[in-house]
């Protein structure tokens, strides 16, 4: 069974260290999982004054997460905290209320930085509001990744074997955890909730 995975890049910028995580990322990954990037970048900024007719922008973003049977944050740190434009995203899918796009969908959290552990407080945060989003959230391991740019190629080779062996671990354990929780929350399971009460 192949499960589809839509991933999200924090950062809007084109050169973004992150966007080529991602493409390291889906390059080791077990082939059960296939990949669509959800875009962020053409989100206006939430208001509740939305709720009522949704844009087609926010339209599109909530039909692309509940289309992925997982979802992976591929994302930078900025102010000790979640970039504004993710955030706004997840505020999107997350409304109108009663209506979380994000509900048991199982979510992996990982980001790159020239520093040692530098997504470490937005992975702390992100992790907050995923809880309340009731998405659950793959704990271990934790991937915080220092970037060196010579170990990264634009097309997702990673030259450093140690680096290309624990996000190969990464992504084999993403994908347990996508098939653990899929197991106990697809429709039908038994003591399984009415899904659309959870949205």
């Amino acid at each position: 069974m192949t499960y589809q995975i839509g991933y999200l890049i924090g950062s809007l910028a084109k050169g973004s260290i992150n966007r080529t995580l991602s493409k390291a990322l889906i390059a080791v990954a077990p082939s059960d999982l296939a990949f669509t990037e959800i875009p962020i970048g053409d989100l206006p900024l939430y208001s509740w004054d939305y709720d009522a007719d949704f844009p087609p922008e926010g339209r599109r973003f909530k039909e692309a997460i509940e289309a992925s049977d997982g979802l992976l944050f591929v994302s930078p740190e900025y102010n000790r905290s979640i970039p504004g434009a993710l955030k706004n995203a997840i505020d999107w899918g997350s409304r109108p209320w009663g209506q979380n796009s994000f509900a048991r969908k199982p979510v992996g959290i990982i980001g790159a930085s020239p520093g040692g552990i530098g997504t470490a407080v937005m992975q702390s945060s992100m992790r907050s509001v995923l809880s309340f989003l009731d998405a659950p959230q793959l704990n271990s391991p934790e991937a915080y990744i220092t970037y060196r740019a010579d170990d990264f190629g634009d097309d997702g080779t990673v030259a450093n074997e140690s680096t290309a062996g624990f996000l190969r671990h990464y992504m084999d354990e993403y994908c347990a955890f996508v098939q653990r929780v899929l197991a106990v929350t697809a429709p039908g399971h038994i003591g399984d909730s009415d899904p659309a009460s959870t949205k």
